[in-house]
């Protein structure tokens, strides 16, 4: 039931380790329509449907101010060290901003560009509900308060009890299934989503599992209730749920390109397992804001848009906010959003007719982010050109796609000696079986080459061009990397590197599109042999050696 180039395992805790276009493409288009001559009028009635493209705007022609929209770059540009020694990055991958159906604001904070599938992480869950929603207006599935056991064995399921059995669909939406498991949203522990991910059959991993409450009596936030949902959606359409998205919500919304990851039985993860494009999440976003209707063709019940616009369901962290089918909302104004770990937000305004979608590398605060939206919004009809809020804009938008370039001393005479050399690695905790780094000539890059595994049959190699002037480079889309939990997993590596001593070369390393940690790596050279040191967020330094025969 897998899709794509390669169809992969992925731990939802274990990530810690089509076309390029830069964003630079998005501050051009934003300039060109702040600087050339006005969009023509249109109400806000008028249907705008981005199934073939979003239609950009000037954000004073949808009743939005520059000024306020500049600062909203700016806090997606505000920089953090992931850990000791590494290179500060933006906050944000990319912001997205659209409103009355335009999109009035798009940034790419580099190296991440336009174009590269991100890991939406629990945001995955609101299309899991999405695709439950569709099922049940279809009449696959009829009704919201069927019993979960009845799509399965329930001759197999351990700890079957009276409260296993009241289960229902709406529970595992709601996440007040009862299902004892451990995932405080704090992320202080993801103890049962890594035991289901190492499980052999996750679905059963879930359904075996011991009852802590009644179910519908309190909110537990579980990876396991999401992929119970996605089985259920396998059973009543027989196909995949990224299948079922294929036929019945990316194809009707013009989503190309995605990807989702499977448990060993071909089960879509339904936590946290899909990747999308910056643009085609606010899709996603989009069909909410226009109340499940999509080109004049309803795709979601009434009754299901009514329940997440007024989410109902308390959670104890974080404050203020209220749950309900798998989107959260602030409890205290008309705001709904689809969210994952390190920043992954989908984010709906009814009210002001916006979506707002970011993908990031770290948490932030989403009040602070709505807020900001909040203010930007004048009016509901065309505002007065600004032309020096529109500079501003411009060139905020400029600063943060531009890419600033680190110190780089000079090159080392170790450069000419070790370049091309192929050095080799016993079996590591990486799956790092050699590497060759080739710092002389036009095009600096390194090549890898790893070892075979359960999960990739045979190695893998790989390479990825190096920037020796403090500037990323990236290299190409690919579904190959180090490590088990990322191979088959879309991402583009960003590279850059420079001499810190005659022995001593650092690279800074970033994998576009996971939102994961940027990553060191400290070659230290000794003759014939190479210590490896790598540092990846906060995590213990890995250390490998290696050695040459050249």
């Amino acid at each position: 039931m897998g899709k794509g180039p390669r169809a992969a395992q992925l731990s939802p805790s274990m990530v810690i380790r089509s076309e390029l276009i830069t964003g630079a493409v998005s501050t051009i288009i934003l300039a060109a329509s702040i600087y050339g001559r006005a969009a023509p009028t249109q109400t806000v009635t008028e249907p705008i449907w981005p199934t073939k493209e979003w239609r950009m705007s000037v954000p004073e022609n949808q009743g939005m101010g520059s000024r306020e929209l500049a600062a909203l770059v700016d806090f997606g540009a505000r920089r953090f060290a992931a850990g000791p020694g590494l290179t500060p990055i933006p906050q944000f991958d990319s912001l997205l901003v659209t409103r009355h159906g335009r999109i009035v604001l798009e940034v790419y904070y580099p190296p991440y560009g336009a174009g590269i599938p991100h890991h939406l992480y629990s945001a995955t869950k609101a299309v899991i509900g999405t695709l439950t929603a569709i099922a049940f207006k279809d009449g696959l599935l009829d009704r919201l308060d069927h019993r979960v056991l009845d799509f399965f064995d329930r001759r197999s399921v351990d700890n079957l009890d009276s409260k296993k059995e009241a289960i229902t669909v709406q529970n595992l939406l709601d996440m007040t299934s009862g299902i004892e498991w451990t995932q405080p949203l704090d992320e202080s522990s993801f103890e049962s989503a890594i035991e289901m991910a190492h499980s052999p059959d996750w679905v059963k991993f879930v359904l075996d599992r011991p009852m802590s409450n009644n179910p519908g009596e309190a909110f537990n936030y579980s990876n396991g209730d999401t992929h119970l949902l996605s089985a259920i959606i396998t059973k009543i359409t027989g196909s995949s749920a990224w299948e079922y998205a294929e036929a019945k919500l990316f194809g009707p919304l013009g989503i190309v390109d995605a990807f989702w990851v499977h448990d060993p039985q071909g089960i879509s993860e339904g936590g946290d397992g899909l990747f999308l494009k910056p643009r085609d999440m606010a899709k996603i976003g989009y069909l909410y804001l226009r109340n499940g209707e999509w080109e004049g063709k309803r795709m979601l019940p009434s009754t299901w848009i009514d329940r997440v616009n007024h989410a109902t369901i308390s959670v104890s962290y974080p404050p203020g906010i209220h749950y309900s089918d798998l989107f959260w909302a602030f409890a205290d104004r008309h705001v709904y959003m689809a969210v994952g770990r390190r920043g992954q937000v989908i984010m709906i305004f009814p009210d002001l007719d916006i979506v707002a979608v970011t993908t990031a590398r770290i948490d932030y605060s989403l009040r602070e982010f709505a807020d900001l939206i909040s203010s930007s919004v004048k009016s509901d009809t065309i505002l007065p050109v600004d032309a020096t809020g529109a500079k501003l804009l411009a060139n905020n938008v400029s600063d943060a796609s531009t890419e600033k370039p680190t110190e780089v001393g000079p090159p080392s005479r170790m450069a000419s000696i070790i370049s091309g050399r192929v050095y080799l690695f016993a079996p590591n905790e990486l799956n790092l079986k050699s590497l060759s780094l080739v710092l002389a000539g036009p095009q600096p890059h390194y090549e890898i080459e790893t070892y075979a595994t359960a999960a990739t049959k045979s190695g893998n190699r790989f390479s990825s061009p190096i920037g020796l002037d403090g500037l990323y480079r990236k290299g190409k889309l690919s579904y190959h990397g180090l490590g088990v939990w990322l191979e088959g997993v879309p991402r583009v590596e960003a590279v850059k590197g420079a001499w810190q001593d005659n022995e001593t070369f650092l690279i800074d390393r970033l994998l576009l599109g996971l939102g994961n940690s940027p990553e060191r790596w400290t070659f230290t050279f000794n003759r014939n042999r190479l210590n490896l040191l790598i540092k990846i967020g906060n995590w213990p330094e890995i250390s490998i050696d290696g050695q040459t025969n050249g």
